[in-house]
């Protein structure tokens, strides 16, 4: 099997470096036990030495994605999709354990945010909502723009409930996956549904109805997940 690298000339190389591996064993469909190529091999194609190799896959061993054993080699470890928060690059597609994954992630979060956000918002916060919801409403045919604006909705959302940490830890999420949600909007479809869904929350953190807006969000991230779990491999078909 040929194995194709991309070359990385960015900042903090040891950390770009592991996210490629990570893309090459997903994209590649390594599984667990699976051997990668030798470490002088990889480092010549990422045109890094081999001590920033060694570091990268150092870090992979870490959270599980390679196992690195001495004088056999560097084979895939027991947790490939595994991934490094120490720096928010991701590429290739993601797989679909990993989108679930970042659903079943936000779902109780996000739960939390909006009934504090229904408890907490001021007016300035729900005028940002409003702004929001209505440029999404005017950008259902270009994805890119609306994957930003819904992801700046959920934010702001977090922002509206008052808890630094939770605001915190969705930005996290929103940095780190901005590609993975691109994908799930793609995947879920309807956008217009998707859409009013998200005017539904809204209402319901403006009538200041904490356990509307919590249901509201449940329903909303419990639908998304529904059709990621009915995916097949191939990320655009349901079964």
């Amino acid at each position: 099997m040929e194995v194709v690298f991309q070359s990385v000339s960015r900042q903090s190389l040891s950390d770009e470096v592991a996210q490629q591996i990570t893309h090459m064993i997903q994209a590649r469909g390594f599984k667990a036990k699976h051997r990668l190529p030798a470490i002088s091999q990889m480092a010549r194609q990422f045109k890094v030495g081999s001590p920033t190799l060694r570091e990268a896959l150092k870090k992979l061993e870490t959270v599980g994605v390679v196992d690195i054993r001495h004088g056999s080699g560097v084979y895939v470890g027991q947790s490939p999709d595994a991934l490094l928060i120490t720096n928010p690059v991701f590429g290739g597609n993601p797989s679909k354990k990993l989108l679930v994954d970042l659903i079943d992630s936000r779902i109780p979060v996000e739960m939390r945010t909006a009934a504090l956000a229904a408890q907490n918002a001021t007016p300035d916060h729900l005028n940002e909502m409003e702004r929001l919801l209505s440029r999404a409403g005017e950008s259902l045919e270009d994805g890119d723009i609306l994957n930003r604006v819904n992801l700046s909705f959920h934010g702001q959302i977090a922002l509206a409930s008052g808890n630094v940490v939770m605001h915190q830890l969705l930005d996290v999420l929103a940095k780190l996956f901005q590609q993975e949600q691109r994908v799930i909007l793609d995947i879920k479809g309807n956008r217009s549904e998707d859409h009013a869904e998200h005017v539904g929350i809204f209402e319901a953190i403006r009538k200041r109805d904490s356990d509307l807006a919590t249901e509201k969000m449940r329903e909303h991230l419990e639908r998304v997940r529904e059709v990621l779990t009915g995916l097949d491999a191939h990320h655009g078909k349901t079964s």
